[in-house]
């Protein structure tokens, strides 16, 4: 076995060490197999990541090994990544790795580190996220295809604000949809928009689409995560290998094909050779930023007209002016 070698991207080389380990027992892939992947993906996975903060979910050890999210730069990062710093619900901060070239995700990679979690902001500003990032997330009783006739129902929503979404796998049975927004609102401005949007969502399909966050009242839905835009959480970026047996990866997708594309179809085989031929499907999309007033006006209507004001935050965030209580519904009759 090779005990290490050489890959180089973007006119930088990488180290590989224990290129041979096995990673994804099930397919028989290694860290070499990771590595040469997020190779044939750079210019996506880059413009993924370009400049974001970025937690690593690290697997050192393989699938089948211990876990653990990275939330601060390793002490051995190269002097040619950058970090930029974010601070937590908490007031505490950490200063993140923020991908500026390719050779950065190789590095990670090398590491262990399969999934990529960027934060919606860029280095230059942490305080103002320049995505608003949708996660539909299928509840027991529903799966991948209900998932879809969501998403699309969402694009009919989305174009009626002025939002333009740009869908992917989740590399689960999920979906995600990603809109880019221009850097002018906070993250409690642009959650409040997620919930506004999702609430629209859940109005033209309560039987289908849900925005409860407690489980026990979701049901067999589609949950609308609005908390995915909290402060501090962070979604699978594009092209982000996910940590199950089949080795799965994030695909971006074109609203055309929607359809007819099933998370299995994207893995970390077959993924190079769609790249190859399509290039990223996402390259576009920070071109295009879009304005939250039509969504932030939706939100006040929804509150002045129907009472709906702000909903729970995850739990270990910091209590928010104006949430209700974060009591479980089944706790809070007792």
């Amino acid at each position: 076995m090779a005990e290490s070698l050489e890959v180089t991207v973007g006119g930088r080389a990488v180290r590989v060490s224990h290129p041979d380990k096995v990673y994804f027992p099930r397919r028989g892939f290694t860290k070499a197999d990771v590595v040469r992947y997020y190779q044939s993906v750079s210019d996506g996975i880059l413009r993924a990541l370009k400049d974001r903060p970025t937690t690593l979910e690290r697997y050192p050890d393989g699938v089948d090994g211990e876990s653990f999210f990275q939330k601060r730069a390793p002490k051995n990062l190269p002097d040619w990544i950058p970090t930029g710093r974010i601070s937590f619900p908490s007031g505490r901060y950490a200063d993140e790795i923020c991908p500026a070239e390719p050779a950065a995700v190789l590095w990670a990679a090398n590491l262990g580190c399969l999934t990529f979690h960027p934060w919606p902001v860029r280095r230059g500003d942490t305080e103002h996220p320049d995505e608003l990032r949708i996660d539909l997330d299928p509840q027991p009783g529903t799966g991948y295809a209900d998932a879809v006739r969501a998403a699309l129902a969402l694009r009919d929503v989305l174009d009626g604000l002025g939002l333009t979404g740009w869908p992917k796998t989740s590399g689960g049975r999920g979906l995600h949809v990603f809109v880019p927004i221009a850097p002018d609102w906070t993250f409690t401005q642009v959650r409040r928009s997620a919930i506004a949007v999702a609430r629209e969502l859940e109005r033209r399909d309560p039987g289908r689409i849900t925005t409860s966050w407690w489980k026990e009242e979701r049901g067999a839905k589609i949950f609308v995560d609005y908390n995915q835009t909290a402060r501090d959480r962070t979604i699978a970026s594009a092209y982000s290998v996910r940590p199950f047996p089949h080795a799965p990866v994030s695909a971006p997708l074109r609203w055309d094909e929607l359809a007819d594309a099933v998370p299995e179809d994207f893995d970390l085989g077959t993924m190079p050779a769609r790249f190859a031929e399509l290039g990223d499907l996402h390259a576009t999309m920070d071109r295009h930023p879009c304005r939250l007033e039509a969504a932030l006006e939706l939100a006040d209507r929804d509150e002045r007209e129907h009472g709906l004001g702000d909903l729970p935050y995850p739990p270990e965030h910091p209590k928010m002016k104006g949430e209700p209580k974060r009591v479980q519904p089944s706790r809070a009759k007792k």
